[in-house]
């Protein structure tokens, strides 16, 4: 992760503000990122941006108008990097009426604007306000955060496991798009694979003994036991950050044993794992968690409240046992339609902030970020499986109907944390398209 910091100046305003202000701004960042790369002082010319930059392929550039500089300078920095700008401009310092205009960076700021649309179609990130400023700290920080999970996913490999069943094809993925959008790398392989090498693989017990599972024929305990532990060895040798697993029909037809339970513990121990195959599913948990550090949720919307504002995520019952509710905890049970477990039976618990979040494509086959905002109430397993009721920021029945006009697909991921602002920062690194809510 290489980030360059370039502020820009002309040495004709008032260079002991414009000095101090790019100290105190060296000294923010660097809180922020240890290793920002930053020149001695301010660059006071196109040449010496260029000089500045070098040969050097920089993950984000913070470009920092603190005074009013041409186009020439931002020009330097358009030509010769590839990577997100985050256009950082200074406020005009207070002072009396009719006095001077010390930096005169807002018009900067527009220049440079102008610049990078030009040779990208596309704004910068905006960021404004000195380095003191709240606001400021908490954008700087959230662009070097994005940055940075930009990078990993240039290293991710996200697992294919199966394919989708009949009509779910919106979670399907052809690799060369996924890389060239996202940057990570695909890896598939055939469900009846793993079903093979859980097969072979030696009796194991129930790798959780929790609630209920006293309850599930020994016979299914044990294939559990052993579904997990495919799976689990098969993640670690292939090096796999996130998966989406094809689920139905074939383990209840062909191995007896769901595999909810094993997608639950793999998004407890840090591996995002969607079901149904939909591994666009598991990139909107993957980078829920890469902003959050937390599991999140996977489901359909399946109730509105409009009295209360709510919306009601379900699914089968593979979420992380870390959500469960601590009043109840996590439990296991069966398959609500197929009766075959175990699968995992809690309520999720409460949060005061959490993200709504779907990568999916528009009808043209364009990438897009659904994001909105919302909290997650305190109450209690809604249906067989498991379940969250969020209220939502904006007015329900205004987001569903959102989401039907534009066809946005039946699963989100529901991030534990407010990510709402990085990942659209995230988004436009990555040039998609965004509707936040």
């Amino acid at each position: 992760m290489k980030i360059l910091y370039i502020p820009i100046g002309v040495g004709t305003y008032h260079m002991e503000t414009a000095e101090a202000a790019v100290e105190a701004s060296k000294s923010l960042l660097r809180s922020i990122d240890p290793e920002i790369l930053c020149p001695e002082q301010l660059l006071l010319s196109s040449d010496a941006v260029a000089d500045f930059i070098g040969d050097q392929d920089p993950d984000l550039v913070i470009l920092q108008n603190v005074t009013f500089a041409n186009a020439a300078y931002t020009t330097e920095v358009a030509a010769r990097v590839r990577c997100p700008i985050v256009l950082w401009t200074l406020r005009e310092p207070q002072g009396p009426a009719g006095g001077r205009l010390k930096l005169n960076a807002l018009t900067g700021a527009f220049s440079s604007a102008h610049t990078v649309h030009q040779f990208r179609n596309e704004p910068p990130i905006f960021v404004f306000g000195g380095p003191e400023e709240e606001n400021v700290q908490c954008r700087l920080q959230l662009a070097v955060q994005a940055a940075k999970v930009k990078v990993d996913l240039g290293h991710l490999k996200l697992a294919a496991i199966g394919h989708t069943p009949q009509g779910f094809g919106f979670g399907r993925v052809l690799d060369s798009e996924l890389t060239r959008t996202f940057g990570c790398s695909l890896v598939s392989i055939e469900a009846r694979e793993l079903i093979e090498k859980a097969r072979q693989m030696e009796p194991k017990e129930s790798p959780v003994p929790l609630p209920g599972m006293e309850q599930i024929p020994e016979r299914n305990q044990v294939d559990f036991g052993r579904l997990y532990s495919a799976y689990q060895s098969w993640v670690q040798e292939n090096e796999i950050g996130a998966l989406a697993s094809r689920c139905w029909p074939d383990f209840f037809v062909e191995y007896g044993t769901p595999v909810c339970g094993v997608l639950s513990l793999l998004n407890a121990e840090g591996t995002p794992a969607a079901c149904e195959c939909d591994i666009y599913g598991a990139l909107s948990m993957y980078l829920g968690q890469a902003f959050t550090g937390a599991a999140s949720f996977f489901g359909d919307p399946v109730a509105i409240d409009e009295g209360n504002n709510t919306l009601t995520f379900w699914h089968c019952g593979m979420a992380s046992c870390s959500l469960a509710r601590e009043e109840t905890g996590a439990a296991i049970g069966v398959h609500p339609n197929r009766k075959i477990g175990p699968t995992m039976e809690f309520g999720c618990k409460p949060a005061d902030k959490v993200t709504l979040l779907r990568v999916g494509r528009d009808s043209d086959g364009s990438f897009r970020f659904f994001i909105a905002e919302g909290k997650a109430l305190d109450l209690p397993k809604q249906y067989l499986g498991t379940s969250v009721v969020v209220r939502t920021k904006t007015r329900v029945e205004d987001m569903v109907r959102f989401l039907i006009d534009n066809g946005y697909e039946p699963h989100y991921a529901v991030i534990y944390g407010d990510a709402a602002d990085g990942l659209e920062m995230l988004a436009h690194m990555l040039g998609l398209k965004v509707d936040r809510l």
